[in-house]
């Protein structure tokens, strides 16, 4: 009996011992992993997410959904959370959810452009949209596009696309960065009667989104559009016969922001993609590599971007287009059916 009991313990010992190593095992494989929630483009991730992968060691796992399916989830698990990290999405998003995430700044941030540093204590952004114009080199003739001002030449009546600010981000864009170069603040008469000369000159023709914008100039439907620059250069890269063109009068940038979730399971992981997204390597690969604008101030630019200096870039007050978003959207209804 003796033996036997000594040799039960044994095996209890045994066998705690390689309980124990299992734990070890599946903690590690654990803590190398990555959650992450995330609107991006598919070119977007299969870009970055292989490199920090790479990098790192660590494994991802992706859960890509629309922005606003995101932050449904993210709320509904606020108190048990499965993510780690929210990558993409608009910098106004992350702020009108910021009980969701974690407070961070990361280290590579100083080392990003003045004005878009992270000033929330937890959104960083890592890359920027701005509102261009999108000029067919093969239908512009002799007609001079360098300038919103120049968008009121009768030339252009009926060749200008455009889509509905009350349906399109990009068009609501485009309207809040006319206002703001025109006319200097939002409110002002002069930006208002500059948006309505514009209206007149579209002759009621309004796209279907904000993709058929671009691809209509780009297809040679319109002369020129008001669109965004991030399908823009993909356009110029391509060898489309299309010029980007920054408005002389201003142009407004848009910050593409991440975040780390509040009391995330792998938070150390997360915080190391936050700084990766930041790192000279990444910001680079945003620059050369994809079409979208990365904020580092020591980045590279492939030949189809345009260098930071040949553009005049104004600030858009964030805080003020958001709480007057739907003020902004009535006036400009209400004057699109007055003239139209």
């Amino acid at each position: 009996m003796k033996r036997f009991s000594m040799l039960l313990i044994a095996c209890m010992l045994v066998v705690g011992a390689l309980s124990g190593c299992g734990n070890s095992e599946s903690d590690s494989a654990s803590s190398n992993k990555l959650v992450i929630y995330s609107p991006n483009s598919e070119e977007i991730i299969k870009t970055i997410i292989p490199m920090f992968e790479k990098k790192t060691g660590i494994t991802v796992e992706l859960v890509t959904a629309g922005t606003g399916e995101i932050f449904k989830r993210l709320q509904s698990e606020k108190q048990n959370p499965y993510a780690d990290v929210m990558f993409g999405g608009s910098m106004a998003g992350f702020r009108e959810h910021a009980d969701l995430y974690e407070p961070y700044v990361s280290p590579e941030d100083q080392y990003l452009i003045e004005g878009h540093r992270n000033t929330t204590g937890f959104a960083t952004p890592y890359i920027s949209d701005g509102s261009v114009l999108l000029v067919n080199k093969n239908l512009i003739g002799d007609i001079k596009i360098e300038s919103y001002e120049d968008l009121l030449n009768p030339k252009l009546k009926g060749k200008i696309a455009s889509a509905d600010p009350a349906s399109s981000s990009s068009a609501f864009a485009q309207l809040t960065n006319m206002l703001k170069a025109m006319g200097g603040d939002y409110e002002n008469p002069k930006g208002w009667d500059y948006v309505s000369k514009l209206i007149q000159n579209l002759d009621g023709k309004i796209a279907s989104g904000s993709g058929a914008v671009h691809k209509s100039v780009a297809d040679g439907e319109y002369v020129v559009g008001l669109t965004y620059e991030d399908p823009s250069n993909t356009y110029v890269r391509n060898g489309a016969p299309v010029e980007v063109v920054y408005p002389k009068e201003g142009a407004v940038f848009l910050d593409a922001a991440s975040a780390v979730i509040k009391d995330a399971p792998h938070m150390d992981n997360a915080k190391k993609f936050i700084d990766f997204i930041l790192s000279q390597e990444a910001q680079d690969a945003f620059g050369t590599q994809l079409t979208n604008r990365p904020l580092r101030i020591d980045t590279k630019l492939g030949d189809y971007m345009t260098p930071y200096a040949n553009i005049n870039m104004i600030d858009e007050d964030t805080d003020y287009v958001s709480e007057h978003k739907s003020e902004i959207i009535e006036q400009y209804i209400s004057l699109f059916t007055s003239i139209k």
